[in-house]
């Protein structure tokens, strides 16, 4: 399908009817390494091509659109961008919930040269990124008010599913942020006076900034559930501690008076029992104090509390 534009065109394409690319008014004959790296690619990729003035051109493919649960749910699209002209190939704006295509070309009416039309085509790209990552931002603060309310493995488990969705978007602002690189390389400084490119530009920036932030969160979240878990690990272990070292007395003492030795006249006394359970509890309390007192019970016997990180 062609879409015409004042001085400029633009060609949609699928797969099954590449042979009409040969018609397109001069087009560089480079276009069938193009063509042969579609065939196989289904990865990013991008070849700047510079040779005399005017006749500067790029292509590549794109992952524009990307599964945050499967790795091979991908959409990528192909495109060849020149000054007079640029093809897509494979691009479904059905995937791109957000896409307003007449909007998109209303854009482009106003656009002066094919280059800045791409511009407006990766422009509503990255709108579509911005919205989806306004969607994200609430997630995570519900994670991060469910993390005081309780922490664990589950907890633990979706903050890395968190920050591994930021890796995702991340990783889908890269290629778009080399192909920004590889217009201004191809055609120069003309292009930073173009408005769709500053547009461009600032959502690609705008973007990245606030990934760069929400990772940021993440990590801070990851370093205070650690910090919460290793806590809790100390306390656990401090629980079992002192507990055995209050229950030492009962052992020792019983161990003592369970022996099988023929003379004990302790097993003679008419109050031995008496006497016995006395001198545990003694012993029991006094080791109680003693560790009361250097402050190794710490907040052991306190009770626990709603909506705290370390009780």
């Amino acid at each position: 399908m062609k879409h015409s534009f004042n001085s400029w065109d633009w060609y949609q394409l699928d797969l099954n009817n590449l042979n009409t690319i040969e018609d397109i008014p001069g087009i560089d004959p480079s276009y069938k390494e193009w063509l042969e790296e579609v065939r196989d690619s289904n990865s990013n990729r991008l070849k700047v091509v510079t040779r005399e003035r005017g006749e500067e051109f790029l292509w590549g493919s794109l992952i524009y659109q990307q599964d945050m649960e499967e790795s091979e749910e991908n959409h990528f699209f192909h495109f060849y961008v020149a000054k007079d002209y640029f093809i897509t190939i494979e691009m479904d704006f059905d995937v791109i919930e957000t896409a307003d295509f007449t909007g998109m070309s209303e854009q482009m009416k106003y656009s002066k040269s094919a280059v800045e039309g791409f511009l407006v085509l990766m422009g509503e790209i990255l709108t579509n990124y911005l919205i989806n990552i306004d969607r994200f931002e609430k997630q995570l603060f519900d994670l991060m008010w469910e993390m005081k309310e309780k922490n664990g493995k589950s907890t633990l488990e979706k903050i890395n599913q968190n920050r591994h969705e930021v890796l995702i978007w991340r990783n889908l602002f890269i290629p778009v942020m080399e192909l920004k690189m590889g217009i201004e390389e191809a055609f120069g400084d003309e292009v930073l006076g173009y408005v769709e490119y500053k547009r461009t530009a600032k959502r690609l920036e705008r973007g990245r900034n606030i990934l760069k932030e929400y990772l940021y969160e993440i990590e801070t979240m990851v370093h205070l559930e650690e910090v919460v878990s290793s806590y809790r690990g100390n306390e656990i272990m401090k629980t079992l501690t002192v507990i055995t070292m209050l229950f030492t007395p009962v052992m020792a003492w019983g161990a003592l008076w369970g022996m099988n030795f023929k003379v004990m006249p302790e097993l003679e006394w008419k109050l031995g029992y008496a006497f016995a359970w006395l001198l545990i509890i003694l012993s029991t309390l006094w080791l109680y104090v003693y560790l009361k007192t250097k402050g190794w019970i710490g907040d052991l016997l306190k009770g626990k509390k709603n909506g705290t990180f370390f009780d």
